[in-house]
């Protein structure tokens, strides 16, 4: 069997420039480009991909370079090419970079096995690229399974790298990826990004890891030189594990025993199971020095994300308490320009057998956040964030409590149907708050003085309880429709909404101030004195 779909020589890679245009080149000229900040997006690319293909491109430069001595990224194809093949001394002619090899040989992203055995495996092939990719549906309902049948060799490649370096358990002999904490968790993301095309990300992240290289080698016992950094150059029956000690910081991982080949030119995949994980790494809990995967200082685990994805808690823990350690991408630098940062968040959440959908999220780096980042004094941040947290949480249970009041023709007790129904209603108001919560935050934040600061978030307290009250008032429509019984209902909940917000428990003191000041008082006590 010849090599084919070669990276290093074939222009198996599309990218389109600012412009627009279409380019097909090889992986290469491909690092050329990035380094030039002339690539736009990968038009074959799908979302839940972006994450693993980018560390993918980051983790081979930075191994390319250090393996080469360099700090800065090579200017031509023809020496990044020679790096690459540096790597695989035992494959001089870029079988380890190709799609399809002989099976005794590496191929990319699959591990050598005995000659003839893939046609061996007793799982039917994957006839196309998203049947091989790590996405589990349920009943076809998200993404539709195996569709993609005339499927393009680089589709291939990122459904191979999705697979490789992102999937869980998935079964008796389907283990996953050692930097995720558990077979059921996911391979977060989380990591600053700087003005400028995808090209900028690549340096900066790649850059990243050389800078930390000597810390990841030092905290999680990795091997200093010469360890295994592409592992799939390493033969593998299904029965043994690589140990962290025998790794390289920075090393590209597989979890499955997968063999592309060609059939009439049409690429398919064939599958095996295994005995074990291809490393042994149970025990580290996702903590593996990984660049974009945030760890609990506590714990010591790797942040795994479920369906609620990355809302407001989670990502002002993630930007600004000291509960998750800052991710090497994360640190922000002078380097990194004083414009255009945001913060980029990315998962799949997965469950038991299942895929709960990808979740990616922006948050744009202020002023005032880029100061607190680079004097490494985040409390004032965090503090603001989790004061408009509790507060949002206490608005959202005194609406909830009115809503209760509507659906129950104002009678104290609730049953379970009537809080359903009031938590289905709640639950929009809590998320339209997410929605714009760093939007709000930062103009808080980066009022210039203390007062100013004050002004902001006191309107901002007057604007939460304004769209609470229109939650309220636009639920009216589903409650009683007699008269007698929607006058009750209605007034009911008004009691309880006013009554709520105006007593002032904490945290809502200063919103009970405020909107007293601005004239609500009156309104709220003719309201209580209708009821």
């Amino acid at each position: 069997m010849s090599l084919q779909h070669r990276l290093l020589d074939d222009p198996v890679l599309r990218y389109r420039d600012p412009s627009g245009q279409q380019h097909d080149v090889t992986l290469p000229e491909l690092f050329v480009a990035l380094t030039d900040d002339a690539v736009r997006d990968f038009p074959a690319l799908r979302p839940h991909q972006r994450h693993p293909w980018h560390a993918f491109l980051t983790q081979l430069a930075a191994i390319t370079l250090h393996g080469a001595g360099q700090t800065a990224p090579f200017g031509t194809a023809k020496q990044w090419r020679a790096a690459l093949l540096a790597l695989t001394p035992d494959d001089p002619d870029g079988a380890a970079f190709s799609l399809v090899a002989p099976d005794d040989r590496p191929a990319l992203l699959q591990a050598p096995c005995k000659p003839g055995e893939p046609r061996t495996w007793k799982k039917r092939p994957r006839l196309a690229p998203d049947a091989l990719d790590m996405l589990v549906t349920s009943r076809n309902h998200d993404v539709k399974a195996a569709r993609m049948i005339h499927a393009r060799p680089e589709d291939w490649l990122y459904a191979l790298v999705s697979l490789q370096t992102q999937e869980g358990f998935l079964g008796a002999g389907n283990y996953g990826i050692s930097r995720m904490n558990g077979g059921f968790a996911s391979r977060p993301a989380f990591g600053a990004v700087p003005q400028g095309g995808l090209g900028k990300r690549w340096q900066r992240d790649a850059r990243r890891l050389l800078d930390h290289r000597q810390e990841i080698v030092d905290d999680k016992g990795f091997k200093e030189e010469n360890g295994v950094a592409l592992v799939w150059l390493r033969a593998w029956d299904g029965a043994g594990s690589l140990s962290f000690s025998e790794l390289d910081p920075f090393y590209i991982e597989i979890c499955r025993r997968v063999r592309l080949n060609a059939v009439n030119g049409t690429l398919r995949a064939l599958t095996t199971t295994s005995k074990t994980t291809r490393i042994a790494a149970k025990e580290r809990l996702g903590a593996t020095g990984d660049a974009w995967t945030p760890v609990a200082v506590v714990e010591g685990k790797a942040l795994s994300i479920g369906a609620r994805g990355f809302d407001y808690k989670l990502l002002t823990k993630l930007a600004f308490t000291g509960e998750f350690a800052p991710t090497i991408t994360r640190e922000i630098s002078d380097d990194d320009g004083k414009e255009g940062i945001v913060l980029l968040a990315q998962a799949i959440a997965r469950g038991q057998g299942k895929t709960e959908g990808y979740q990616e999220r922006r948050i744009p780096v202020s002023q005032a956040m880029r100061q607190a980042y680079l004097s490494g004094e985040t409390d004032p941040l965090a503090q603001a964030a989790e004061r408009r947290i509790a507060i949002i949480g206490a608005v959202r249970k005194v609406l909830w409590s009115a809503l209760c009041g509507l659906f129950g023709n104002g009678e104290s007790a609730a049953s379970d149907h009537i809080k359903d129904k009031a938590d289905r209603f709640a639950s929009p108001f809590e998320q339209e708050e997410d929605r714009r919560f760093f939007e709000d935050l930062i103009v808080e934040i980066d009022a210039p003085t203390t007062e100013a600061r004050q002004l902001a978030h006191e309107q901002w307290l007057a604007g939460l309880a304004e769209r609470a009250e229109h939650v309220l008032t636009r639920a009216f429509v589903d409650g009683p429709r007699a008269s007698l019984r929607r006058y009750r209902a209605q007034s009911a909940a008004l009691a309880r909404f006013f009554g709520g917000l105006h007593a002032g428990k904490n945290p809502l003191q200063t919103l009970a101030r405020v909107l007293k000041e601005k004239g609500h008082g009156h309104f709220w006590n003719r309201v209580l004195n209708e009821v």
